[in-house]
């Protein structure tokens, strides 16, 4: 980023602060016990961030936020109860604790209640350089989403309109304990620039963006240069077709590949599994993706957005597959749904951490190149995904390809399959990976699906 950068704050309290969210944690574990818990967990929290919003060239929002809370559940036997507070006071503290215990004392019992296995604890802790504190300055976060509207509405004259421009910034501490005596904390930035824009007129008009988000605000793109990136893409989609109803390649660009990893996640985690309201239920071991294709669980990248020594129970994370040559190595379980199916958890509690689906061809333009003819997806809409049956059915827009190059926009259309059908038929991954989430995909080429529209070629 440029001059417009937000100061480094010069002073950093946050361990002290943190030591101090672990001293009311171990207040309350104490409190629970006293009062008949025969297990207990709390988390305590402590956020303090800057949302500025700016439109055509006038400033919208400036919001801070500065949060804190505690939430504590207790179990008695296999009764369980829960209650939280912002209070931090000694008697709203003794008032929650009460709470928590009386919920738990009137609940069902239930047979898989209870803390992850002490044994799972995680014994280290470490840092994965995700602390990188800023001054929230409110005039200098203003001027960064000026520039980037500023540089984006500047690219062409058809840019005539704005959904505007944002500047974001977050500072997280967390303590989570249980009456294992595991005592955890954790600490996070983040950063966030983005821009919307709109080009054309009257029923013509089109609307696109780009965004960057870091832990740290040196990795930020550049504001002009996302500003002139949304400009290139609302541009890109000007004068869209529609397309005919029949069977084409699909290619979802990186950031809606996202997606489709998001629908394995989901049909492979505990609560769908259980529920027995999944399409990949009793999966594991079996092939559900070509046998080239992976997918790594890594929760010790430096910088990742998911990074963590332990779960939201305190298990001890672990690097692991959970897709080898094509195969299901494994479900995503808490201790909860872990004992609902039998199984033991695998740490992932709050869910997956950092994900890295394998390549097997270059970048975008080499896959539009060697795909020939077929639909290049930029943007999905709705939410048409059927967990139990796989069924997949979402509106769309982006490029249409013919002759391995970008040959028009389309909008209006819809695409179709099976996630089942689909996963088998992923044809390729590319190396243009998505860095802004925690799942690390390149595009990824559908071999076939249906696109249904009403044009004619």
């Amino acid at each position: 980023m440029n001059s417009t950068h937000l100061e480094r704050i010069p002073a950093d309290d946050s361990q002290a602060r943190q030591q101090r969210l672990a001293e009311i944690a171990q207040q309350v574990l104490g409190r629970a016990r006293s009062a008949g818990a025969s297990q207990c967990e709390v988390t305590c929290n402590e956020d303090v961030g800057l949302a500025v919003n700016v439109r055509m060239g006038a400033v919208e929002t400036v919001e801070a936020t500065r949060d804190r809370g505690v939430g504590l559940t207790v179990y008695f036997g296999q009764r369980k109860g829960s209650a939280s507070t912002a209070d931090l006071r000694e008697d709203s503290l003794a008032a929650t604790v009460a709470q928590a215990c009386a919920i738990a004392r009137y609940t069902e019992q239930d047979p898989c209640a209870g803390l992850a296995e002490a044994s799972l604890m995680a014994q280290t802790q470490r840092e994965f350089d995700s602390w990188h504190p800023a001054a929230f300055d409110a005039d200098r976060a203003i001027d960064v989403a000026l520039a980037c509207e500023a540089a984006g509405r500047a690219v062409d004259t058809r840019i005539r309109n704005s959904d505007g421009a944002s500047m974001n910034a977050n500072a997280s501490l967390s303590v989570y304990a249980n009456s294992h005596g595991f005592l955890g904390a954790e600490r996070a930035t983040s950063y966030s620039t983005g821009c919307a824009l709109i080009a054309g007129e009257g029923e013509a008009m089109q609307r696109d963006g780009w965004f960057s988000v870091a832990l740290a605000q040196q990795d930020l793109e550049a504001p002009d240069a996302i500003g002139r990136n949304a400009a290139q893409r609302v541009l890109a989609r000007l004068q869209p077709r529609q397309l005919p109803t029949g069977q084409v390649p699909v290619l979802f660009s990186a950031e809606m590949a996202r997606s489709l990893i998001g629908s394995f996640i989901g049909a492979v985690s505990g609560g769908a599994l259980y529920r027995r309201a999944s399409f990949l239920l009793d999966s594991v071991g079996t092939r559900v993706f070509p046998e080239w294709f992976a997918i790594e669980e890594d929760p010790f990248l430096p910088r990742g957005f998911r990074s963590a020594s332990f779960d939201a129970e305190g298990v001890a994370t672990r690097k692991s597959m959970l897709v080898d040559a094509g195969t299901v190595q494994r479900y995503v379980l808490g201790s909860y749904s872990a004992r609902k199916l039998g199984l033991q958890t695998t740490a992932n509690a709050g869910g997956v951490h950092n994900l890295t689906v394998k390549a097997n061809a270059g970048t975008l333009a080499a896959q539009i190149k060697s795909m020939g003819r077929g639909l290049l997806v930029t943007e999905l809409m709705g939410q048409g995904v059927n967990a139990i049956t796989g069924d997949y059915s979402r509106g769309a827009a982006g490029f249409w390809i013919e002759h391995g190059e970008i040959a028009y926009p389309v909008d209006g259309i819809t695409i179709a399959g099976n996630l089942k059908t689909m996963f088998a038929a992923i044809e390729t991954v590319g190396t243009d990976v998505d860095l802004r989430s925690h799942v690390r995909t390149g595009s990824i080429l559908v071999g076939n699906m249906t696109v249904a529209g009403t044009g004619e070629r």
